[in-house]
């Protein structure tokens, strides 16, 4: 009889197993492709950043900027160089926003659409400082990028840049933000705060732009970091933050130029993550300057410019751009362990 048991306990078991093994395969069934592979269908969780670079790729275009080689010894005429990059349709009205150096010192300028359209650009105004620059295409029906009502960008946000890097067609790279701003030394001077990110940006790609998840820019792709030694080190990239790109667009196509203060330092990007007291330590003082005619000298740290402390690079250098040239900047430091003040009379940026 205790046989009997046994065996009719296995048989039921046996049922049941089979019967809950039954019920999970009809209930993931649906989950799987009929040829057998393990794709998701359209009812499960795809990560995609499709739909945002639906939204933003049309508006990034490509630029082919062309200017003549004077002629050499061993190559006596002259020559046609073209430069690549790309760019950002900001409006409408057909304004543009790239990298100055895609349009520095060139004769022509043809922007190229996604959509197969060409037009020939004109250059409404550059910025070295931040290298940005503003094109216009007279065009119709353009594409415009998504923007953001509220920038917000934060460490560990993901991100896409959008370009054509060495011509091969619109690429897009994905990466993450390392830092959302207080990046300004490593730009061409110390006047432009920008977003570090690893998303990557080969030439080509520069100009191009930098949008969230949602398709909306964030900034305008910039450069790579480079060394002491020239050579350009992967995963570290660099964008102009959007708000920092749309004024200077403005003030470009308003004024044709942008008027910022200069005091004439070099500053260390990094003086509040290398236990030094809290401000911006000053690198270096350039010749005939007004820092240096005020006798601020390398490794003073700057704790107040006018009624505002400094509590960073960013932060200190933002008070001496915002200035206008002629204004007197009441500027406090530490050298050793003594506090100091001195006037500083602000002048515009020296032409390169």
């Amino acid at each position: 009889m205790s046989s009997l048991t046994t065996i009719l306990r296995f048989l039921f078991q046996s049922v049941g197993l089979g019967l809950v093994v039954a019920a999970v395969v009809i209930l993931l069934l649906p989950r799987f492709s009929l040829n057998g592979n393990t794709a998701l269908n359209s009812d499960a969780s795809i990560l995609s950043f499709n739909t945002a670079v639906n939204r933003a790729a049309p508006a990034v275009v490509n630029i082919y900027s062309m200017s003549e080689m004077e002629g050499s010894y061993y190559q006596p005429r002259s020559s046609r160089v073209w430069r690549l990059g790309s760019g950002v349709i900001m409006n409408s009205r057909g304004y543009i926003l790239t990298a100055e150096h895609v349009v520095d010192n060139v004769d022509e300028v043809l922007v190229a659409l996604q959509d197969g359209r060409q037009y020939a650009a004109q250059l409404i105004g550059s910025d070295y400082y931040t290298d940005l620059a503003v094109l216009k295409i007279e065009a119709n029906n353009l594409p415009v990028i998504p923007t953001p009502a509220d920038q917000h960008v934060s460490v560990g946000d993901i991100v896409l840049a959008i370009g054509n890097p060495y011509n091969i067609g619109q690429t897009i790279t994905q990466g993450i933000v390392s830092a959302s701003g207080g990046r300004v030394s490593v730009s061409r001077s110390s006047y432009t705060d920008l977003i570090q990110m690893d998303a990557v940006i080969n030439q080509g790609a520069s100009g191009g732009a930098l949008v969230n998840t949602a398709g909306q820019l964030i900034g305008i792709n910039n450069a790579r970091y480079n060394n002491a030694f020239g050579d350009g080190i992967e995963g570290i990239y660099f964008a102009v933050p959007y708000t920092t790109a749309q004024d200077i667009m403005e003030t470009l196509i308003s004024e044709g130029r942008v008027v910022r203060g200069w005091i004439g330092i070099s500053v260390n990007p990094n003086s509040a993550e290398q236990a030094l007291p809290s401000g911006l330590q000053v690198t270096g003082v350039d010749r005939d300057s007004p820092a240096a005619k005020a006798g601020l000298q390398p490794n003073d740290i700057i704790t107040r410019i006018g009624d505002k402390p400094v509590s960073s690079a960013a932060e200190g250098m933002r008070e001496v751009v915002n200035s206008k040239p002629g204004s007197a900047l009441t500027i406090e430091f530490l050298r050793g362990n003594q506090q100091q003040e001195v006037s500083v009379i602000t002048e515009e940026p020296p032409s390169r």
